[in-house]
This record gives structure tokens, C-alpha cells and sequence, in this order.
């Protein structure tokens, strides 16, 4: 499976940066053609599912995931680490996002393993790059709020 890492650095504070990273549906406005929909009520916790739908009409693939691990920045310094388990057809993998104290700002690190059904290995490369671009691009746009 192609993995990629993005690490940030922010000026935010980490429970900050924590809740602009897990809410979940903000995702939907920093990824193209991607709506996401929270199915669990809240507060996020292990075993929160929420689904990515991904495309244009017919075009369009579900991205389902499950938080396997949960556990917040503390605020003895402790840093956060949120695990998400991808459990669909198409995307298989998992995403893990740590956010821990820097400074007076924080250190996030997004670190994802991902794998698309039916694309060959040839592809993971692209897959790659695509992807630590993409979420790249997501971190920076939560993160700036």
C-alpha cells in the first residue's frame, strides 16, 4: 500500500488544532468533489463512522471510516493521536493524525496508508504524490481556519 506522511508545524495551540483537524465535516469544503457525512452521534469517540462520497453523480464512490483510536491532546502536554480505519470496497487503508505541543503552537503529523481497489501497483507512486498533496492541502487549509 502507498503510504505518504504530512507534518505541519501551527501557531495554534493543540486542542485547537485537534478540533479543526477531527471535525470531520470540515473536511468536505478542503477536498474536491467530497462531501463527508458523520453516521454516529456525537462527540467523536472510538468506533465514530463517518463516510466520504466522493465524485459527480453515478461517478461517485463512498469512502467509509471508523475511528479506532481516540485519544485527544491532554492537558498535561500529552500529545493526540486519532486513528481511522478505512472500511470500504474501493479506498482500503487506514489515516492516523497526531497533534502534540510545539513551542507555543503545535506539531501535527497526518501519516496515511492508502490502497484503491483495482489500481495497480504501477499506480502507487502517483497514488502517493496525489495523496500527500491532497491532504497536504487539507491540514493547511483547517489549520488556517
Amino acid at each position: 500500500m502507498p503510504s505518504f506522511t504530512v507534518e505541519r508545524r501551527t501557531e495554534l495551540p493543540p486542542a485547537e488544532a485537534w478540533r479543526r483537524l477531527t471535525t470531520w465535516q470540515d473536511h468536505s469544503a478542503t477536498v474536491p468533489l467530497t462531501r463527508i457525512t458523520v453516521r454516529t452521534p456525537p462527540p467523536t469517540r472510538v468506533g465514530t463512522v463517518f463516510v466520504a462520497m466522493t465524485g459527480l453523480g453515478r461517478a461517485s464512490f463512498a469512502d467509509p471510516m471508523r475511528v479506532a483510536v481516540w485519544e485527544p491532546p491532554a492537558a498535561d502536554g500529552r500529545p493526540g493521536r486519532c486513528r481511522l480505519e478505512k472500511t470500504g470496497r474501493i479506498v482500503t487503508g487506514w489515516a492516523e493524525i497526531q497533534v502534540g505541543a510545539d513551542g507555543a503552537g503545535s506539531a501535527v503529523r497526518w501519516e496515511e496508508d492508502l490502497r484503491v481497489r483495482w489500481l495497480p501497483r504501477a499506480f502507487d507512486g502517483l497514488t502517493r504524490r496525489t495523496g500527500r498533496r491532497v491532504f497536504g492541502r487539507v491540514v493547511d487549509t483547517l489549520l488556517a481556519g
